[in-house]
């Protein structure tokens, strides 16, 4: 088992281990269109409806982009296999899903 931890979680190029990392800029991306979508819907701001749309669509697009980034460039299988679980998450809802 810890053979496999380690192949798992340990960083290819660094030899370091890691679960998460600092955000790179899809996800800053994601979180503050993601948020801005957030905070003009639960503060019931007037925007019209297709700022609100746009800012849904940038954070799925930002998502997805971060997402196929950690499939193709992933520094190991942990963060590979985390990129394509958000990967067909978000397939899945563009799917009909939840």
């Amino acid at each position: 088992m810890n053979r496999f931890v380690d192949w798992f979680f340990r960083d290819r190029t660094t030899g370091t281990v890691v679960i998460g990392q600092w955000p790179n800029p899809p996800l800053w991306l994601f979180g503050l269109a993601a948020g801005l979508s957030w905070v003009i819907e639960a503060a019931g701001l007037p925007a019209p409806a297709s700022v609100v749309l746009g800012l849904q669509i940038a954070s799925a697009v930002c998502l997805a982009w971060w997402a196929l980034d950690e499939v193709i460039r992933g520094v190991n299988p942990w963060r590979r296999c985390l990129g394509g679980g958000v990967l067909l998450f978000g397939l899945w809802k563009l799917t009909g899903g939840l």
